[in-house]
């Protein structure tokens, strides 16, 4: 190994140390402390809200058919399994049973850091910095499905006169949905008419952490403020702060699951919504809190549509037609919740139509990546072979390149009319070399996407006690202690994947110059990319869903079989042009040594 690639490869190791440093050092303890100066403010603003609203405080009538004791109630339906408190009659336990959780062995909990305070979809007489309702409700459970509680209030007004009013909450549930309809009542009492305090009525919340449990050194891990106003999609990772924009739905979205609430009337709703990620105990919360504008009527029913499930297409487009879905929703455009990556959505969907496609013949997903990406690289074979045959022209047409370089080098409008002419006469075009990376950079990209977010690979696995899940990274080896800068790069995990796929990018690489590409660059460049490069590359996927490490390794793999074909074509042309010692076109006498030839 020569000098200059044992210092491409020492300084690209220095580099990645050095980010990884700076990130620990400088750029994570910033962004902890803007977050912590963030939750000062909001506390200091909620402590004198709470001042503000100490004389007017929501009072519980007391009436005598209320249990005194607090009960717990469970809906069940074929999707999901809702455990219900008397207490504000709120959400403890909500559990999808279609999917399990491999670290509980169960149903993944989307009602996830419950406490005592802070329980799903509990209610608020306020806005979003009052305290949620904690009495004991009447219950009545209509049917199987169906579930109601309601309790007495009074609270003193602006005026300082007392109002009275019934608060009522109705859950109703469906086989095969994953959405659920809440019906908030508030029927005033003893001549009271509406609710309204300080210009709102309530504020909701949703869970205060959604599941699988959410682990915030994972990276491709999530918790994303979602919303849809109507012409425009918010999607923000979730933060102590308010969004002061309106909505036709919001939510909070992890990489795999989602809640999202949806008004039947948004206009009823404030033009606010506050996130919320601060928790009494160590695991940060991922919760939104949602306000109604006052209500001035003497009874009133709000309806909420709740989705809580995947965040995958085939359940979130169903409410875009009424015929699909059993709440006669349509055009709702929760599937603008997915993960998408912009202009390159439509060539994830053909890549998520191919695989389901492969996987319905081998029913097994990780051999449809494999095979995707052999049917890919079949595709893209002929630009490869053209892309490898015009870097062979362009090495044929550097001496004349040169020559009109050094001619015209005080005029650059010549030396680029003379430059298009000798690639026409060579039948040469620049831009085609760029076509076929461009080409593979989109679909890596969209692969990229598919594989980190796509829902079927979740759980799903390749090869047991190996890849048993596609969604994440592969392991043969866990273990407890924490080590430092270790522990918080691998996640405590032995892959052998990054390992293959760094391998493979390696001979890759050496493979491909001794093709001749890039021939015309410098040795220390060359270097740095096949050395560096890799080795960057092993850093940034060696944490990423192995589905896409095993559709890149698989990737390299199959290159290196292609470039040693257009190796030996390569190889047979240049022979072929030294046979006929022919110059290329007009421009290799015209100028040769950059000199124009008499007669």
């Amino acid at each position: 190994m020569d000098k200059n690639t044992v210092w491409a490869i020492v300084l690209s190791a220095l580099v990645i140390v050095a980010s990884a440093i700076v990130e620990i050092k400088v750029i994570i303890p910033k962004q902890q402390a803007a977050a912590e100066k963030q939750n000062i403010e909001l506390k200091q603003e909620e402590a004198a809200r709470q001042e503000e609203l100490s004389n007017r405080q929501l009072v519980a009538v007391e009436e005598t058919e209320v249990e005194e004791g607090e009960e717990s109630f469970v809906i069940k339906t074929n999707r999901i399994q809702a455990t219900f408190t008397n207490r504000g009659g709120d959400i403890i336990s909500y559990k999808l049973l279609e999917h399990n959780d491999k670290d509980t062995g169960s149903g993944v909990e989307m009602a996830d850091n419950i406490t005592e305070l802070n329980r799903a979809f509990s209610l608020a007489i306020g806005d979003a910095t009052a305290t949620p309702v904690n009495e004991v409700f009447n219950v009545k459970k209509i049917n199987d499905y169906t579930i109601g509680f309601y309790r007495d209030y009074e609270y003193t007004d602006s005026n300082g006169n007392i109002q009275k009013f019934r608060l009522g909450k109705l859950y109703t549930f469906k086989d095969d949905e994953y959405m659920f309809r809440l019906d908030i009542t508030v029927n005033g009492l003893e001549g009271t008419s509406g609710l309204n305090v300080d210009g709102v009525s309530y504020t909701i919340r949703t869970s205060p952490q959604i599941g699988p449990h959410y682990n915030k050194k994972d990276r491709y891990e999530v918790r994303q403020y979602v919303a849809y106003n109507g012409s425009k999609k918010t999607k923000k990772n979730i933060d102590n702060r308010y969004y002061n924009k309106s909505y036709e739905w919001a939510g909070v979205a992890g990489k795999y699951f989602t809640i999202l609430v949806k008004p039947a009337d948004s206009s009823i709703m404030k033009d606010s919504v506050r996130c919320v990620t601060e928790s009494p105990n160590d695991y940060s919360n991922a919760q939104i809190l949602l306000t109604r504008n006052a209500i001035t009527s003497s009874l009133c029913t709000d309806t909420f549509y709740v989705y809580i499930g995947p965040r995958n297409e085939n359940d979130l487009v169903r409410y875009n037609s009424r015929e699909n879905n059993g709440w006669d929703l349509y055009n709702a455009k929760l599937n603008l919740a997915l993960q998408t990556s912009g202009f390159l959505s439509p060539v994830e969907k053909v890549l998520k139509w191919a695989l389901e496609m492969i996987y319905r013949l081998v029913h097994n997903w990780g051999v449809a990546i494999i095979v995707l990406t052999f049917l890919l690289k079949i595709i893209l074979f002929p630009l490869n072979r053209k892309s490898a045959i015009g870097t062979l022209k362009m090495q044929e047409l550097q001496p004349q390149m040169q020559a009109i370089q050094e001619k015209y080098k005080d005029n650059p409008q010549k030396m680029q009319e003379e430059s298009s002419k000798l690639y026409k006469a060579a039948g040469y075009n620049p831009a085609s070399g760029c076509l076929p990376m461009i080409i593979q950079m989109i679909i890596l990209f969209a692969m990229y996407n598919v594989f980190n977010n796509y829902f079927e690979f979740r759980g799903a696995s390749f090869i047991k006690g190996w890849i048993d899940d596609l969604s994440v990274g592969d392991s043969i080896w866990t273990w407890e202690k924490n080590i430092p800068l270790i522990s918080s790069f691998t996640q405590n995990n032995l892959r052998i994947l990054p390992f293959v796929y760094t391998l493979s990018q390696l001979f890759n690489g050496m493979i491909t110059q001794y093709g001749g590409a890039g021939s015309g660059q410098s040795k220390t460049q060359m270097a740095l990319l096949m050395y560096g490069m890799p080795i960057m590359f092993f850093f940034i996927l060696y944490n990423v869903a192995s589905g896409l490490v095993l559709y890149w390794t698989v990737s390299n793999i199959l290159q290196m079989g292609q470039q040693l074909v257009i190796n030996k074509i390569t190889k047979n042309k240049k022979q072929e042009l030294a046979k006929s010692k022919k110059p290329v076109n007009k421009f290799d006498e015209k100028f040769k040594s950059g000199k124009k030839k008499t007669r």
